[in-house]
Formats: C-alpha cells, structure tokens, sequence
C-alpha cells in the first residue's frame, strides 16, 4: 500500500534519445515507469544532451529520436496526467546547474565512474577525449539534484553511476550550507510549525543527537514532510538541522532498486540494437511472428525426434518472462521428451507478444498522427519540471553567493 508520505515524494529518470523502443526497453524500463507514475511524482525526461556526449559528430538524428522515443512512452502507458515528461535541452537551468556542480567535483570522481573507461573500451570508433563525456556523470547529477528528487530508479548495475550525484549532492552542502547565525535561523524556522509540532521536533532531535535513535531521525523526517505552514527552505534547512549540519540546499536522493528483468533477444542475449536481435514496440506483427518462428533454438535439437533442453535455448527466456506456469510446464516437459516441436513452443509465445504489442501499436498510430497534440503534452511537461528547477537555483545562487 501506497502511504500519503510517498505520495509527495518525487521520482526522477530519463532515457537517451536512440530511435524506437524495443521490448527491452519497455520490460526494463517503461513497466516500472508505468508502476511508479501511480505512486509517486514524477518526472521523466528525454536526456537529449547526453547524447551529445557520445554522437556530437552526427546530431542531426537527435530530433527525430526524441519525439521517437516520447511516442513510444506515450503508447507504453506513460500518462501526461500522472508522470511530467520532459526533454532535458527545454530546461536551461540544467546547464546552469551543471556548470555550478562542475566546479566543485573533483576530477578523480569523473574518472573512477565505472562506465566512463568501459564506454570508451566499447565506444572506440567514437572520439570520446572530450570534457563533455568526461562530465557526464556531473550533468547526470545535474538532472537528478534540480528537481530535489528523492529516489532515482536504476538497476543493481546502475548503483554506482547515481552514487556520484549522492556525493556531490553532500559536497555542495557541506561547502554551502553553513549559512551565518544557522542555528538561530533554524530556531525561528522550528517555531513556524506552532508549538506542538515544534516541541515535538525538538525531543526527536535530541534523541537522535543524543543517543543515536534512528526511528526518531525517521519519525521526525516525516514530520518535516506533513507540515504545510513551512516553505521548502525552512524544510530543507530543519532536516539540515535535525541531523546536525548545516541546511540541505541540494537533498540527497536515494536509488529505487528496480527489479532486473533483462529480457534477452532472439539471439538469448541481451535485447539490443547493437546485437541486432530486438523486437521493436512499433513493428510489424508479421514481422515479429517471423522473427520469433526463426528464433534460433537448442542447437542440440537437430531434428524434431531430438530432445532438447530448454535452459540453452534462447526461446525458453522469453517465455519465462511471458507465459504463466502452465505453458513454462508444457515447454519444460515437451521439450525433454521431444512431445512436441520448436515450432509448437514459439505458437503461445507469438500469441503473447503480438497480444502485448497490439494495444501499444494502436495507441502510437494516434500520436503519430497528432505530433501536435505530443508536443503540447512535452511542453506542460517540461514547463512544470521548469518551475521546480528555477526554485532550485535560486538557492543554488543564494547560496553560492551570486544571487547579486
């Protein structure tokens, strides 16, 4: 069950601009978007400028992509009037923020990232000896910390590409935070809560300072977030407060683990365009069927007396992912007995997908038809998003000091 708590907390995450989606994309991701935009706020965004990180010699493709990709999040069931959807080049703060992380994240942060040397190992057709790749991780910080997010969806692999922007979420207030006279400030902002919320306030703090209670820190955190009459200031500074240090101008977000559901391709890899072996939200349906009867199977199984093994046959992953227990039970049994054929145990898994895909088709014939109508919702989008990030940095300024 979904608590009022949560339900004020904001979720933020993006996707690169790359073209159509495929089913990966949308078992990866876009299923747990789908869950997430009926618990929490949030905001997604098309990370157009990190493209650039890596294409900048071949830019002109971005456009297409970005308006590819929201379609495609459209018709999976993102909806406008849940989630705000975005596209991160219609946010200049971004830049800004950006610039103003940059420089106080030291360079040994950028290089230890593990995708940084392994994106160059993979990428090395690309010149990627750029301050713009290098200061990915600092942009991505960016997107994360402007919009004050509390969790960040990524995979277990993912992990330690958002630790970067926890760390420079804590430098900057450790650097910024400390505003002169803090603790009388604080006082008066405690007082804003009227007197009994303040007085319980208080004897929360002192139990967590005093004697390390972590249900109290807890306790009075959701206190923080129940109380209408304080602005996001005074919020901020009081957490900052409760926990003994200065006021959090940029609030830590934390990773939202997300279940692993690779789905493989038709090769039993990974599904990926670069492996060329991806089932496309928006393909044809014929196509698909052919591309699953065609699915290499247990290389094994030569004839159809032959009997196979599922666990090494590449169509056996999708159907873990898209039968229920009774097909996963025929396969599993029909297989090793050679009772039935490869092509008997693509039929439910066909049916599945198309099954899958057609509403989704459906609903993106529509807003290919209405560009007008998708553009109009990226704009609300990224408008709302807008007035979030220009609060932020306004304290941002403020704090820095270059708020003259």
């Amino acid at each position: 069950m979904v608590t009022s708590v949560s339900q004020n907390k904001r979720v933020v995450s993006g996707m690169r601009p790359t073209g159509k989606l495929h089913l990966g994309h949308y078992h990866g991701v876009l299923k747990n978007w789908i869950k997430l935009q009926h618990e929490y706020e949030c905001i997604f965004f098309v990370v157009d400028w990190h493209a650039l990180t890596t294409h900048y010699e071949n830019s002109r493709i971005i456009k297409e992509n970005v308006w590819e990709v929201v379609i495609d999040w459209l018709a999976a069931g993102i909806n406008p009037g849940s989630a705000h959807i975005c596209i991160q080049s219609w946010i200049p703060e971004v830049a800004e923020l950006h610039l103003l992380l940059s420089m106080i994240t030291p360079l040994g942060w950028l290089e230890r990232v593990p995708s940084y040397k392994d994106q160059q190992e993979k990428l090395k057709e690309l010149d990627l000896a750029t301050y713009g790749f290098l200061g990915y991780s600092a942009l991505q910080a960016a997107d994360i910390l402007l919009y004050k997010a509390s969790y960040v969806p990524v995979g277990e692999d993912q992990v330690a590409h958002i630790e970067i922007a926890r760390e420079i979420a804590r430098r900057f207030n450790h650097i910024y935070g400390r505003e002169p006279d803090f603790n009388e400030i604080a006082e008066v902002s405690v007082n804003k809560m009227g007197k009994k919320n303040a007085k319980i306030y208080r004897e929360l703090r002192r139990k967590y300072q005093e004697q390390g209670d972590a249900a109290a820190l807890e306790v009075a955190q959701a206190l923080l977030d129940e109380q209408q009459n304080i602005s996001m200031g005074d919020r901020e500074r009081l957490l900052g407060y409760l926990e003994g240090s200065g006021r959090i101008i940029l609030p830590v977000p934390e990773v939202l683990l997300t279940e692993d559901s690779r789905l493989p391709g038709l090769d039993g890899q990974k599904m990926s365009k670069s492996y060329h072996n991806t089932i496309m939200l928006r393909e044809d349906l014929d196509q698909v069927e052919a591309k699953i009867r065609t699915m290499q199977t247990d290389p094994a199984r030569v004839r159809r007396t032959d009997p196979g093994e599922p666990d090494k046959c590449p169509v056996w992953g999708l159907h873990k992912v898209y039968s229920n227990d009774e097909v996963k039970n025929w396969v599993q049994t029909g297989c090793r007995s050679a009772g039935i054929g490869c092509l008997d145990c693509k039929k439910p898994l066909i049916d599945a997908v198309k099954k899958e895909l057609e509403p989704i088709q459906a609903a993106a014939k529509e807003y290919e038809a209405n560009p007008k109508l998708v553009e109009s919702i990226v704009r609300e989008g990224t408008e709302v998003a807008r007035e979030q990030a220009r609060e932020t940095l306004i304290e941002v300024r403020e704090a820095i000091g270059l708020d003259y």
